[in-house]
């Protein structure tokens, strides 16, 4: 066994995974990785990207350069053009980002599953009844984004962003350990919800943008730049952004986890199931 092989089988017990995720300062630990990112010294670099691919398979095959500044520029890298195109079928929302398939299916009135046996409402992750309301008995994908993966967040249909809710929250790590071990832990993390009114029909499309631990940042270009942590449990900032399907959206500063939902009504594409590994552009929900 390779010693890669060896670490990633301890890291993959779940006791110890979650010790070493979770029981340690999660928002100093985020902070100092938001700093260390960002050095753009090439030594520094080449051993934090070297250290990344060996505790993760990163794939930076379609990124749209080869040379990275500093580990921040290659979690947030771009892609090449045409790598990730959009389901341009009119009834299809397609997925936001790169991810693996969590908990999908339908809303229970205002309940869902962050993972089997541990429920959440819209209330608790949404803080808004008007959008409880446009989501109740709707649907939803719960899309999680690993380390090594794409890191930028795109437009799930043509439509507007008139507002962005920020709420303040932890650094929980989100991974599957995680999400069986803590209760409603999508509702007690930093957060940023993003309705988008669709073009067509008029209807509301909400992405949930989750922070985790080691998350430095979530960057919205509706807001101009990086989601504000204020003293504020709420807020909510208004814009006026018009955007088009597969339009980038923002970025997270490392992996997280994205939840999607939409109206009543609104079904499950047939390659949509928990465990499936899904690419930004591909087809996520019929609309009603």
């Amino acid at each position: 066994m390779t010693v890669r092989a060896q670490i990633l089988r301890i890291f993959e017990q779940e006791d110890i995974n979650f010790l070493l995720t979770n029981r340690i300062p999660r928002r100093l630990a985020t902070q100092f990785i938001g700093w260390f990112s960002q050095i753009e010294q090439p030594l520094i670099r080449d051993l934090s990207i070297a250290a990344w691919r060996l505790f993760a398979d990163l794939d930076l095959s379609d990124a749209k350069k080869a040379e990275f500044a500093s580990l921040h520029d290659c979690f947030t890298r771009a892609l090449m053009d045409g790598a990730r195109p959009s389901d341009a079928r009119p009834d299809i929302l397609v997925s936001p980002c790169d991810g693996i398939v969590g908990a999908c299916g339908a809303i229970a009135d205002t309940t869902l599953f962050q993972a089997k046996g541990f429920p959440y409402t819209l209330q608790d992750l949404l803080c808004d009844p008007e959008l409880v309301e446009t989501h109740r008995n709707g649907r939803y994908v719960t899309l999680r984004l690993t380390s090594s993966m794409y890191h930028r967040f795109h437009a799930p249909y043509d439509g507007r962003i008139g507002r962005v809710i920020s709420v303040a929250g932890d650094t929980w790590n989100v991974n599957p350990i995680a999400l069986k071990r803590i209760e409603r832990l999508f509702c007690k993390n930093e957060r940023a919800v993003v309705p988008i009114v669709l073009s067509e029909g008029g209807r509301t499309v909400t992405l949930v943008a989750i922070a985790a631990i080691l998350v430095a940042g979530i960057r919205l270009h509706c807001l101009g730049g990086r989601l504000a942590r204020g003293d504020r449990a709420r807020t909510v900032t208004a814009c006026d952004s018009h955007v088009r399907k597969g339009e980038e959206l923002g970025w997270f500063e490392h992996g997280s986890t994205i939840i999607v939902f939409a109206a009543e009504g609104s079904t499950l594409c047939e390659n949509i199931r928990e465990g499936t590994i899904i690419r930004a552009g591909e087809a996520l929900l019929r609309m009603a």
